[in-house]
């Protein structure tokens, strides 16, 4: 089969496509014939060598596949050959088969596309599980989602507009705005030409906002700590600011790393705040933890219930370009890779 491999740590030229033996299923295991997977920015820090759960180079990364199962592992039942599905993976997802396990694959609703399937595993599971898993979210709560036109964001919109009253603020490049807005955002910021903490404190009146989501790290993990109102809370779910440009930059890194808050428990009890990490990745290994989400969003994703916003879909061959998208913050929504070209 063909992969797409990370050759070693550096800029999106050290992407290549290989030939490489095909994977076997494991007892609980089923092999997908992967029609589409899904491209996120943690691919992004794991070319750059800034993703510490990622296997050293050459590997193949990817989390989220759709498309057909062709061979069963021992044990399976509920599948058949044939069945079109979607499933998480760990790593390996970026190829032409994967492997999977059985506990993070779900059959498609009739009608819905490979493409809306593949854009909605990781972006979707994480955004359900901060809202509804974590900070279990409420009737007229303020949110404030950086990132807002990413596929996390934009998964956080559509699914925190189903609870009535809620009020949206999200950090996004001015030309992403209207989108945004279509989308159900009350109050973009552009991050580019504004401190987004004094627009949000302005909108607000200064009272701040219950939740804030945040993707981005370092030091603006304390600017969403000082942002939120009593009882507020911070879930910290990526640490964009690590990767700048396209190779690692160990000074960068540790300048960030130096820059990350620490937050006592002393603190939080007298600030009466909550932090929280979230990390889909490491719940791979505890379907049931994810499998309730799962659960909930196949069928909504069946019943149009949500939608993912799919970017672009680029062939595995053009996988350079589809991480320069990214990295440039160019995406509205999901980039996908056809597996198939």
């Amino acid at each position: 089969m063909r992969a797409l491999y990370t050759t070693k740590y550096g800029g999106p030229e050290v992407l290549e496509v290989r030939e490489t033996p095909d994977p076997q299923p494991k007892p609980g295991e089923v092999r997908v014939r992967v029609q589409r997977a899904g491209l996120n920015f943690s691919d992004i820090a794991a070319r750059v060598g800034l993703y510490p759960d990622a296997p050293k180079p050459p590997m193949v990364s990817g989390y989220e596949i759709a498309g057909q199962i062709d061979a069963l592992g021992e044990g399976v039942d509920g599948f058949a050959v044939g069945d079109r599905v979607l499933g998480l993976t760990r790593f390996g997802g970026q190829a032409e088969l994967a492997v999977a396990n059985v506990g993070l694959v779900a059959k498609l609703p009739e009608g819905v596309s490979f493409d809306a399937a593949a854009a909605m595993p990781v972006t979707y599971l994480t955004a359900f599980h901060m809202l509804h898993q974590v900070a279990r979210i409420k009737e007229g709560e303020r949110i404030l989602v950086h990132m807002a036109a990413g596929g996390v964001g934009l998964s956080v919109i559509e699914l925190a507009r189903k609870v009535p009253g809620v009020e949206l603020f999200g950090t996004a490049s001015a030309s992403k705005h209207a989108m945004l807005k279509e989308a159900g955002l009350d109050h973009p910021i552009d991050y580019r030409s504004a401190d987004y903490a004094q627009e949000v404190r302005r909108l607000t009146g200064g009272k701040g906002v219950n939740l804030v989501l945040d993707a981005l790290g370092g030091k603006d993990w304390l600017k969403g700590y000082e942002l939120l109102a009593p009882a507020g809370h911070l879930i910290a779910f990526g640490w964009a600011n690590m990767v700048s440009g396209t190779r690692r930059k160990v000074v960068h890194a540790g300048l960030e790393y130096l820059g990350m808050p620490r937050f006592s428990p002393m603190r939080l009890m007298n600030d009466n705040k909550t932090v929280s990490g979230v990390n889909v990745g490491h719940l791979w290994g505890a379907p049931e933890v994810l499998a309730p989400a799962m659960k909930v969003l196949v069928p909504m994703l069946g019943r149009g219930e949500i939608r993912p916003r799919v970017d672009q879909v680029f062939p595995i061959s053009r996988a350079a370009e589809a991480h320069r998208c990214i990295q440039d913050r160019k995406n509205v929504g999901k980039v996908l890779f056809d597996c198939t070209a």
